[in-house]
């Protein structure tokens, strides 16, 4: 009797046996994620894509080198393709000793403004704001900065006042606005690596937002005197929504500044 009864209970847990043991299972046979695909970039009444009237900000990375060299870039500066920064002879030396002092004179931990295109390269976000005739940039870091373009067709002043961000103009071409700066100073630095520039820098910048969460950012520089030709960059910028830009106050109590002493 009780060997019948053992018997019988082999017997059912062999028909209640788990499938998955009897057949294991092979790498590559459960179905893939689902991964939600970016909805397309929103769009203002007058057809014009969206920049980011709508609540939220644009939140960069922190681009180290817009060349897209050195270590950490493939994480910490995702460039989308590395350039061979084509200088002058003096520049390459200048933009050499930035980075064997470690920096120690960057404009930026002085609290001014990082200028164009690095503005677009630190990890503070900015908010953008389309009008019939400009379109407005404000940076949460930078001291606070604002940006004014203007797309009323205007060109540049004959002889601008130098200043940390240029004198701005653009249009739209297609989906992207296309910005032509000029009339910068040459107190600040393309990037936190150090690449120099002088008052002859000139910008060409495209906005395109190829979704609603990713802002496509493209900037050619074209400095005669500090590089032998123009080079252009690209990287892109995520949307987050929701958030809005915070008080930030750099010129008091810069704990920082006394930290920067180089080698």
């Amino acid at each position: 009797m009780r060997s019948a009864l053992i018997g019988s209970l082999f017997a059912i847990a062999a028909c209640a046996e788990p499938a998955a043991a009897q057949e294991p299972i092979i790498a590559g046979r459960l179905p893939e994620p689902q991964v939600s695909q970016p909805k397309p970039a929103p769009r203002l009444p007058d057809g014009h894509p969206d920049l980011g009237n709508a609540k939220g900000s644009w939140n960069p990375r922190i681009i180290e080198n817009i060349a897209g060299v050195g270590p950490g870039q493939a994480s910490r500066s995702p460039v989308d393709y590395k350039v061979d920064v084509p200088f002058q002879p003096w520049a390459k030396a200048v933009y050499e000793e930035r980075l064997a002092n470690l920096q120690k004179e960057d404009p930026e931990s002085r609290c001014l403004p990082p200028g164009i295109p690095r503005m677009m390269a630190t990890p503070f976000p900015f908010q953008v704001y389309q009008l019939p005739d400009r379109v407005i940039f404000l940076f949460e870091g930078g001291a606070h900065i604002w940006r004014t373009v203007y797309t009323d067709g205007r060109a540049h002043p004959k002889d601008p006042n130098p200043t940390f961000v240029g004198d701005a103009v653009g249009h739209w071409d297609g989906d992207s606005l296309v910005v032509d700066s000029a009339g910068f100073n040459d107190r600040t630095w393309l990037d936190q690596d150090g690449h120099p520039h002088t008052e002859a820098l000139h910008v060409i910048e495209r906005y395109t937002r190829i979704d609603e969460m990713t802002l496509q950012y493209q900037a050619t520089i074209d400095d005669p005197k500090a590089y032998t030709r123009p080079w252009t960059i690209s990287y892109k910028i995520p949307w987050s929504p929701g958030t809005e830009l915070l008080e930030y106050i750099c010129q008091e109590n810069n704990q920082d500044l006394y930290h920067m002493v180089g080698k």
